[in-house]
């Protein structure tokens, strides 16, 4: 087996390290890090060398380093929401060894009085902070770790647009130095002057009357701004429940309009990610302000059409296709992109759609469905039943000899 060549080691506030820790800094040839954390390191002789930028062009220098004694320092425990987990991606298991510190995240909820397990832990690190919307729900405790001392005020303007000012919001800054200290305030009146290490502790409390937007799928089709062309609330929800979503796992949204499919297959599982392929601008702008507006900005919608575009996209885990399921070959081109276990799901509201789930289900296998909804609405004084135009659906596992 090879020699661990690469270590990489969380430092806390407090500078404290294991006795083998500070006998790998000691002989290191060479040190990445910031500032900080070579104050916080103390003395050694290796070479210094700040993170470059751009920041993926470190990969490629460690490489060059391969079998010399490198050590990286990184704050808390670099597995958690850390360097750690794309080196670990790049380097064998054989090259690497790892050292940690309690994370950013248990320092804090010792300090809150928090149970970790009962958390939300989040990064709004580098990340659009639009993305704590997926998370809020009354009475949810959240931990984030942010950008810089901003980071709060902007989390404090989502929290009141959303409707819950009423949220405790806590910055715990330099946790566990000798600069630590502790500010909190609800979000409706958050004023704070704060630095810019620092942890986010969220209580979150709703404003009476606020809508809660759960991630369950089947939101209300209002959540969504669209032009009437988007699958509606309950065939939503079936759909998703057809695609079982997961944690990361990645879907195609075919004829993607204001992104509804794959905004709420991004908020069912941790990670989850979308690809939606949608030819309208205005449908493609739609699509992102929902994504933000919904916490899952990491949406990703290409000005394309299927089958043509397919071919560059990523592997995929699950397909959805909206739209363009009469063009010649796109059910072939898709059930041939998936891996065995992946879910191919299609709606159709024409006869002429219907058809070709019709050829699609003689040839592949499935599920056909006729999904018929009403909803009860005024009748002049009265109220009666307007039925929505009824949806085909078709889906199928790839491999199952099973219904879903």
């Amino acid at each position: 087996m090879t020699a661990p060549w690469l270590s990489l080691i969380g430092i806390g506030e407090d500078g404290n390290l294991s006795e083998a820790a500070r006998g790998l800094l000691a002989n290191a040839k060479v040190v990445y890090g910031s500032e900080r954390h070579f104050a916080l390191g103390g003395v050694f002789d290796g070479e210094k060398r700040t993170w470059p930028n751009p920041f993926s062009n470190v990969y490629d220098e460690l490489k060059a380093l391969a079998g010399i004694p490198v050590v990286i320092l990184a704050t808390g425990d670099p597995q958690w929401y850390g360097i750690g987990s794309t080196l670990v991606r790049r380097f064998a298991r054989e090259e690497m060894q790892i050292f940690t510190v309690p994370s950013a995240f248990q320092l804090a909820a010792s300090r809150m009085h928090w149970p970790v397990q009962d958390v939300d832990c989040i990064s709004l690190h580098g990340r659009p902070v639009e993305n704590l919307r997926c998370f809020l729900y009354p009475g949810a405790r959240i931990l984030a770790l942010t950008s810089n001392a901003e980071t709060p005020q902007r989390v404090a303007d989502i929290l009141a647009d959303a409707g819950f000012g009423r949220t405790r919001m806590t910055v715990l800054e330099h946790l566990g130095g000798t600069e630590e200290r502790i500010v909190s305030s609800t979000a409706e009146n958050w004023q704070a002057d704060v630095t810019d290490f620092h942890t986010l502790a969220l209580e979150v409390t709703a404003d009476q009357g606020t809508r809660f937007l759960p991630r369950t799928p089947g939101l209300p089709d209002d959540a969504f701004r669209h032009d009437g062309k988007m699958t509606k609330r309950e065939v939503r929800a079936t759909t998703l429940a057809a695609l079982m979503p997961h944690p990361g796992a990645l879907l195609w949204d075919i004829g993607a309009g204001c992104g509804s499919i794959g905004i709420e297959w991004m908020r069912a599982a941790r990670n989850a990610k979308a690809i939606g392929l949608e030819p309208h601008a205005e449908r493609r702008a739609m699509a992102l302000g929902n994504a933000l507006a919904l916490g899952v900005a990491g949406l990703e919608i290409r000005d394309a059409c299927a089958p043509e575009a397919l071919d560059d996209l990523p592997q995929p885990d699950a397909i959805f296709i909206g739209g363009g399921l009469t063009t010649d070959g796109i059910i072939d081109v898709c059930h041939n992109a998936l891996q065995p276990g992946g879910r191919l799901v299609a709606n159709a509201v024409t006869l002429e759609g219907e058809a070709f789930l019709l050829r699609a289900r003689q040839h592949f296998g499935g599920e056909l469905s006729r999904i018929s909804i009403q909803r009860a609405s005024p009748v002049g004084d009265l109220t009666g039943w307007r039925p929505l135009m009824p949806v085909t659906q078709w889906a199928l596992v790839k491999g199952s000899q099973t219904s879903l």
